[in-house]
């Protein structure tokens, strides 16, 4: 079982080679395969604002998804001096602007808190077959899904296929559900199946 600064260092490096081709297009193939998600009755989505620097999944195509269907957007603004995360409603109006580290960010809006939260689409390196994940390591994500309500639906999103096992702690909290631009995993009832 590789630790997980090893994984890091390697997906840091895998998601480096790709193009920005690849990434757009790949990114499509994820925001299609999303649509086959049993979530798209739910009211609150929190949608991460994708670091163009480290070649992310682009979440502006599910982004333009979720304004489609009309859905209340949120969106998170880090501080990096107390390790949480403030999330505010998207709206027309918003004015976001890219952080000291890359992150497209809300300068300030409407404040909702995490139980509100219906679906929360989950930034991460890498994953493995029952739904751990490994982000950057500052653990805001992990301290975020705490806070969320226990049937909030945690969708991973990644270019890559799943570890077959990730060294995990108790204070990591499980992915739902990862969507690769060719398959939507379930982690809950039958892995690899959608």
């Amino acid at each position: 079982m590789a630790d997980k600064k090893t994984l890091r260092k390697k997906y840091i490096q895998l998601r480096g080679n790709l193009t920005p081709d690849f990434v757009e297009e790949m990114s499509l193939q994820i925001a299609n395969q999303a649509l086959k998600l049993p979530i798209w009755n739910k009211t609150y989505y929190h949608i991460f604002l994708s670091i163009a620097s480290k070649n992310e999944v682009n979440t502006d195509y599910l982004l333009h998804i979720l304004q489609g269907k009309e859905k209340s957007i949120v969106v998170s603004k880090a501080d990096f001096k107390t390790g949480q995360m403030k999330h505010f409603l998207l709206q027309d109006n918003t004015i976001l602007k890219i952080s000291k580290w890359g992150i497209p960010e809300p300068v300030s809006g409407i404040e909702l808190s995490p139980e509100i939260l219906d679906v929360v689409f989950v930034p991460l390196l890498a994953y493995d077959k029952i739904g751990h994940r490994i982000g950057y390591g500052k653990g805001f994500y992990d301290r975020f899904l705490k806070n969320c309500k226990k049937n909030t639906q945690l969708i991973g999103l990644s270019f890559f296929e799943p570890e077959p096992e990730i060294f995990f702690e108790a204070t990591d909290v499980p992915l739902n559900f990862c969507v690769t631009p060719k398959k939507i995993i379930d982690f809950q009832n039958n892995p690899l199946s959608l």
